[in-house]
């Protein structure tokens, strides 16, 4: 039997940890871990002078990090496994969904620089994923009592 788990695709923004949040409670009801999914590129306007020691991949795992402790302070949910890839966020989420039970993507992302957004990737997403996807929309933290994971 394949592993099960939901994919969320994390920018930072606050939809994204919404996001989160949504993941863990649906945890119950889907089933499997959270994969915490955060892509990057390099801007085109980067390709020949890019800045010195920026490095990308560094920045979405910072991404990912804090996303997780604003999205559950000190107490993470066991099961959940953080990934970058390189590439864009609508396309390596698509790809994630292949094996995924479920996607949950926030309604409108931003990056903490050019190349984490996650704008117009939720209704990319909607239209195009291999699974169920779930659009988490608004900014407010759920209720952290309220969690799957206590």
């Amino acid at each position: 039997m394949a592993e099960k788990y939901i994919v969320v695709g994390v920018d930072g923004s606050p939809s994204s940890i919404l996001a989160l949040q949504w993941a863990d409670r649906l945890r119950p009801v889907v089933g499997g871990d959270i994969r915490a999914v955060a892509a990057w590129q390099i801007p085109f306007s980067y390709y020949e002078f890019p800045p010195s020691g920026w490095n990308p991949e560094e920045v979405a795992e910072t991404v990912l990090s804090e996303s997780l402790t604003k999205a559950f302070h000190d107490n993470p949910p066991r099961g959940v496994t953080t990934i970058t890839r390189q590439g864009s966020p609508a396309r390596v989420l698509l790809e994630e969904s292949k094996t995924a039970q479920l996607l949950v993507v926030g309604s409108r992302g931003h990056g903490g620089f050019a190349g984490l957004l996650l704008g117009s990737v939720s209704s990319t997403v909607a239209e195009h994923a291999s699974c169920p996807v779930l659009i988490a929309h608004g900014a407010e933290p759920l209720n952290p009592h309220e969690s799957s994971h206590e």
